[in-house]
């Protein structure tokens, strides 16, 4: 018997502030055209005034909470990933812990950018592997609008906010890859690449920043990245990409999602793709588009999914599992 971390809820948030390309319009030299083709968005979700990463993170965690049917106390761990806590310290996990009124277990944050939530999910499942924890709460969530430089229409209108939450739970498989539950998981980052995709402010420089990129390099990486962590993670646990129900990816741009397909051999119809209405949620994208490809009923139990995502650092990884 092999002990699997299996998705026994989801949950997501997103803000009430629907702000469609148009907006841009006013403030920028783009329109809605450009921004559609060059990116697939539509829409994106901004946090309103007193809304923070931690709030997001909370509604999402009470939704998965609700879909599992368990209480705040019936968890051991929260991890939340996320480049944009509230505050520098401390952690933007153990303010969900505390906003849920847990009173047991332990929280914390992981900062991966856009692949986050694949750490995540890394982390939490060796916490259950090991039998440190049984339930875990794992969440990304972002509120990416405050650090945008709304004068760079290459990058303001690409980005939304957001949370998306799983719980995972340590049940007892076979050992095999027909297993529910957690089943192979593959992580890289390359600080060279550092350049592409960050932030050009922190704490120890004393100054917030805005977020810079550049997108034809960050581009070129992602569709190559990707495609191969996730053939890696699927040779992992003897599975072939032909066996994927869905591809579950991270939502940064509709190019990269489909490049990445074609790298793979799988058609789009075997994608859960959210970009469209959310923009790249960063953290928050892969989960957010789990609860969403739930909802839908796009996604079932005994479905076969890998997600996987690339972000600054450069950062990426993914997970494959079955549902």
């Amino acid at each position: 018997m092999t002990r699997r971390a299996v998705v026994v809820g989801t949950g997501h948030y997103l803000p009430k502030r629907v702000v469609e390309n148009a907006e841009f319009e006013k403030t920028l030299d783009t329109s809605d055209e450009w921004i559609r083709a060059r990116s697939g968005i539509e829409r994106r979700h901004f946090a309103e005034e007193g809304e923070t990463t931690s709030t997001m993170a909370t509604a999402a965690a009470r939704a998965a909470l609700a879909d599992a049917g368990l209480e705040a106390d019936d968890i051991d761990a929260i991890v939340v990933a996320t480049s944009t806590a509230d505050l520098t310290f401390p952690s933007a996990a153990t303010m969900v812990q505390a906003q849920l009124e847990m009173t047991r277990g332990f929280a914390f944050d992981v900062q991966a950018v856009c692949a986050g939530f694949v750490y995540a999910l890394c982390n939490a499942n060796a916490l259950i592997a090991s039998g440190q924890a049984n339930r875990v709460l794992v969440i990304g969530a972002e509120t990416f609008s405050r650090i945008m430089d709304w004068t760079d229409r290459s990058t303001c209108v690409l980005f939304g906010d957001g949370a998306g939450a799983l719980i995972l739970e340590g049940q007892e498989g076979a050992g095999t890859n027909q297993d529910r539950g957690i089943l192979a998981t593959d992580l890289n980052s390359d600080g060279r690449y550092k350049d592409l995709l960050y932030v050009d402010g922190g704490v120890s420089t004393q100054n917030t920043g805005h977020l810079r990129m550049q997108g034809n390099q960050v581009f070129r990486h992602a569709v190559e990245k990707l495609a191969k962590t996730a053939n890696t993670a699927l040779e992992r646990a003897g599975l072939g990409a032909d066996e994927v129900d869905w591809i579950v990816p991270h939502q940064a741009n509709i190019r990269i999602i489909q490049g990445t397909a074609k790298k793979m051999g799988l058609s789009m119809e075997n994608v859960v793709v959210t970009v469209q209405d959310h923009g790249n949620t960063s953290a928050a994208s892969i989960p957010l588009a789990l609860s969403v490809g739930k909802e839908r009923g796009q996604i079932k139990p005994g479905d076969l999914i890998v997600t996987e995502a690339i972000g600054g650092g450069l950062a990426w990884g993914a997970v494959v599992l079955r549902w």
